[in-house]
């Protein structure tokens, strides 16, 4: 949570990034235009995603190289607040930086129709470019009407692969198995044993599943036998985990070594080894829930796995101005490093082990972040 120092210490940075929008390139508010595009200095941490930075930096060299023009953009997200407010706090600060004009909206619980009805009119109020949370699929249709229109679309936090969008902005969820598993396989002790994983059970959550897997391929590399419990979203979903991993705990054979949480309930995990009297098991965790906190905060969760919303919403409207400026083609090319199957860019994971609350709560302070 920030505290009051917090509050005021990104109250002095956020007027820092105004002061800097107000000289930077695209427009200001009031639609003067202006020539150069600064950047705010990101406050100096560990947790710095130091890459993502560094090729931002090159964007901007290479758009300020050239002459910037004005530019009109919409970010469509599922909801505005919870886990999308760093996104929303990003893409503001993007679009403010740059001098664009444009909203972050939500879809306001209405899904995917909703959704593509901001989409259709985000075109024709003149936007030059959109990026949207979708609805997996379902959004389809509209982004692909927006594309042949002429206005790019870039996915972020979710993607529709069947579409027609530019680049997809986010976690990789095999590639966040994969580094949770890792994590997870620095703690145990050395194989045979159980690890039990709390994830995801329905074939048709293809993210979820994705991630099981990447998590599951390092572990069963390493030599432990894998049980699952896949996670129980019902109002009674919390009860029945902790029992049900109770119970793993206490009969699995070979004996338990270690739990893996992959989802923003992880922090069952750790309660189902306080119900099984074995909170010497080292739990590992994902997202940055307060009851995980609360969990780290007493050792029992040695680390979580926090996904970068912030620079989610960062990225984006940087990448809708380069595409407009120096096209599709040249913007891959400046995120190269950070782009799998050509469309797809990682924005990484963050490692908090448990003993890191603290810095990490300050790092989000910094940067006007709260999750």
């Amino acid at each position: 949570m920030m505290n009051s120092i917090g509050r005021r210490r990104v109250a002095a940075f956020g007027l820092a990034l105004t002061t800097a929008a107000c000289g930077s390139g695209g427009t200001t508010g009031e639609g003067e235009q202006v020539s150069h595009i600064k950047r705010a200095e990101t406050p100096k941490s560990e947790f710095n995603a130091e890459e993502i930075e560094a090729t931002l930096d090159a964007l901007v060299a290479e758009l300020n190289e050239g002459a910037l023009e004005p530019m009109q953009m919409a970010i469509l997200l599922k909801e505005i607040g919870g886990f999308f407010t760093p996104i929303t706090t990003g893409a503001n600060r993007a679009m403010g930086e740059l001098g664009v004009t444009g909203n972050v909206l939500g879809a306001n619980g209405q899904g995917a129709v909703a959704q593509g009805e901001q989409i259709e009119q985000a075109v024709a109020d003149g936007a030059e470019g959109i990026g949207v949370s979708p609805f997996g699929e379902a959004t389809a249709a509209g982004i692909n009407e927006a594309i042949d229109s002429g206005v790019p679309v870039v996915t972020l936090d979710t993607d529709a692969n069947g579409s027609k969008r530019s680049i997809y902005v986010g976690t990789i969820s095999a590639s966040a198995g994969v580094t949770a598993g890792e994590t997870l396989l620095a703690l145990l002790p050395p194989a045979p044993g159980t690890v039990v994983i709390h994830g995801a059970g329905d074939p048709f959550w293809v993210d979820g599943m994705n991630r099981m897997q990447g998590a599951r391929g390092v572990l069963e590399g390493a030599g432990y036998k894998i049980v699952v419990r896949p996670i129980d979203w019902s109002p009674q979903g919390e009860l029945a985990d902790v029992e049900a991993m109770r119970a793993q705990i206490e009969t699995a054979d070979p004996p338990v070594v270690g739990l893996l949480g992959l989802h923003n309930v992880s922090y069952r995990c750790a309660m189902a080894t306080e119900a099984a009297g074995a909170t010497e098991l080292p739990v590992v965790a994902f997202d940055y829930e307060p009851k995980t906190v609360e969990y780290m905060r007493r050792g029992l969760i040695k680390a979580t796995h926090a996904q970068r919303q912030y620079y989610a919403g960062y990225l984006v409207p940087y990448i809708l101005y380069g595409i407009k400026m120096i096209g599709l083609d040249a913007t891959r090319a400046i995120f190269a490093p950070r782009i799998s199957d050509e469309s797809r860019l990682n924005v990484g994971l963050d490692v908090v082990p448990w003993d890191k609350v603290d810095e990490y709560n300050t790092f989000l302070d910094s940067i006007g972040v709260t999750q």
